[in-house]
């Protein structure tokens, strides 16, 4: 995924979840899975997981994190997202 960081001038993927849109997005994906992981329904540690990437063949890039749609997007705790992230791959759709 180094094409991603590609596109950020301060510390790559990390630091776009220092952005506002992302802070915004996030909140809203979390506020709508009502502050609880879906899987274990947990509420501490929440993260938000992309269910698929976005990759611009034209632009060589991939989306903002904040640019998917919201039903791309659930809420998970930190240990489920990692055991997902362990145990499947996020698939990647290609687009123009």
């Amino acid at each position: 995924m180094k094409i991603f960081f590609d596109k950020y001038s301060h510390g790559g993927y990390g630091s776009t979840l220092l952005d506002p849109r992302w802070k915004r997005k996030r909140l809203e994906i979390i506020e709508r899975d009502n502050y609880r992981c879906i899987i274990c329904k947990s509420d501490k540690f929440l993260e938000v997981h992309h269910r698929q990437y976005h990759f611009s063949k034209s632009k060589n890039s991939f989306k903002y994190p904040w640019e998917y749609p919201s039903h791309l997007m659930i809420t998970l705790c930190r240990r489920c997202h990692q055991k997902g992230h362990r145990l499947y791959k996020v698939p990647i759709k290609y687009i123009e």
